[in-house]
């Protein structure tokens, strides 16, 4: 068993511009990937950005440990429908399915990072739900995803120059879907992926664009995955 250590010290911040990164085949052909984080082998705890060429299929199996995806192009497909970009799906640990996409896809992907209790099905479509005003952050859209004991999961709008603090007190992750901004430490573009480690709290400004982010918070105060 060959054992990957990627970006696996959750005490440490850790920023990735995704699309600068190399694709790497997977097992399965047509399926590609850009690994952010990984600790394990085939059996990983694990977030990536993957990409499925058209007609690619993967055989029927079970997550043991959970899957959390959002589609960021194409359709994504499995027994259960079509996921169109904007799609934001949480297969519970013991879930089944058998993924593929007749056209293509790609999405943002994570393994193994659920309550091995959990069994709460989520699809939804963030294209379909609403946003709301956040009355702590000025310039701050939110459109709730998924939210327990032990994380938040939202789509963030900030308007163009919006000076907003992450809340890093449980840990923070974000991904850029468009738009940017930016620090004097960092500087956020479409694809970029930012991990805070607990009590890691940053303050970011949103560019002329604005952006549009996923923002995952409050599940690093308990990192787990596969025994490895």
């Amino acid at each position: 068993m060959h054992i990957i250590e990627l970006n696996a010290d959750f005490t440490q911040p850790v920023l990735i511009h995704s699309p600068d990164l190399p694709w790497q085949d997977s097992p399965l052909p047509g399926v590609r990937r850009r690994m952010l984080d990984r600790l394990g082998d085939e059996v990983a705890r694990a977030t990536s950005v993957v990409s499925y060429a058209p007609g690619s299929e993967f055989s029927p199996h079970v997550h043991t440990g959970g899957e959390e995806f959002l589609v960021l192009g194409g359709v994504f497909q499995d027994e259960h429908g079509d996921y169109p970009v904007g799609s934001y799906v949480r297969n519970p640990p013991q879930s089944r399915h058998t993924p593929r996409s007749a056209n293509g896809c790609v999405i943002l992907v994570k393994l193994w990072q659920f309550d091995l209790n959990d069994r709460t099905q989520v699809r939804s479509d963030i294209n379909k739900l609403g946003r709301v005003r956040d009355a702590t952050r000025a310039g701050v859209a939110v459109t709730p995803l998924y939210a327990d004991q032990y994380e938040t999961v939202q789509i963030e709008q900030w308007l163009p120059g919006a000076a907003v603090t992450v809340d890093a007190s449980g840990g923070a992750e974000l991904f850029v879907l468009a738009g940017g901004a930016g620090s004097k430490a960092v500087t956020l573009r479409q694809g970029s992926w930012l991990r805070l480690p607990l009590g890691g709290d940053s303050e970011l400004v949103a560019g002329p664009d604005g952006i549009t982010l996923w923002l995952k918070t409050g599940h690093l105060r308990s990192v787990q995955g596969p025994a490895v």
